[in-house]
């Protein structure tokens, strides 16, 4: 059994994490949160760093029968991806693949919309960008976010959560610069038997912590 001891809520996450993140205060980064939960916990980082917040937003495709069971993901930039081994166990079809897929899109593009709308896209060329999220169990949307990133040519993509399943953590590390988690533990089962406060996140809660962030730091600050 892990020693880990759960976090009190996603700020103490944040705070925990931001710890870890310190070095990289050097760097002028970009935080993105990725929605909904993970901005949350990216928002105690970007005070912690004084860093510009965002979102950066990817949509996970769940499982016919099992829609919290996320078996792809979708991101800007025409990212797609789903996992081989989860449509062969499921029996879907490349026809039932796409339909999913096309769901997820319009549920993308609705948060797209909602939490940016005419916000200027924040500057991630040349820049370290740390993307973060509440918890990473199969890892499906952090896995499509940073390939949608990638496209936008930032020099390092750093990927922070909480709490990371580690064979989740092994995939992951291929993808990115940087992995950091406060905890990989070998009991994981999901990521929120790691928090005593896991409530859902609404939208509201998100567009009022990307306000107060716009606040005191712009997006697209002159660093």
């Amino acid at each position: 059994m892990t020693a880990f001891v759960r976090f009190r809520d996603r700020s103490d996450a944040g705070r925990q994490l931001a710890q870890h993140l310190l070095p990289y205060r050097a760097e002028a980064p970009l935080v993105l949160g990725l929605p909904r939960g993970g901005v949350v916990v990216a928002y105690e980082i970007a005070q912690a760093l004084q860093a510009p917040l965002g979102v950066l937003v990817a949509c996970k495709i769940g499982a016919p029968q099992q829609p919290e069971l996320a078996i792809g993901a979708v991101a800007p930039g025409g990212i797609a991806f789903f996992y081989a081994h989860a449509l062969h166990a499921l029996g879907i079809t490349p026809e039932e693949a796409r339909q999913l897929a096309r769901q997820a899109q319009q549920e993308l593009e609705r948060r797209m919309q909602r939490y940016q709308g005419n916000q200027p896209l924040p500057e991630v060329r040349n820049r370290t960008v740390i993307v973060v999220d509440d918890g990473l169990a199969t890892g499906a949307t952090a896995l499509a976010a940073v390939r949608a990133l990638r496209l936008q040519q930032p020099r390092r993509i750093v990927l922070a959560a909480g709490v990371c399943a580690p064979e989740t953590a092994e995939m992951l590390e291929t993808e990115v610069d940087d992995l950091v988690c406060v905890a990989m533990p070998e009991d994981f089962v999901a990521v929120g038997q790691w928090y005593e406060d896991f409530r859902p996140v609404s939208d509201e809660e998100v567009m009022a912590l990307l306000e107060a962030a716009r606040r005191w730091n712009p997006p697209n600050r002159a660093e």
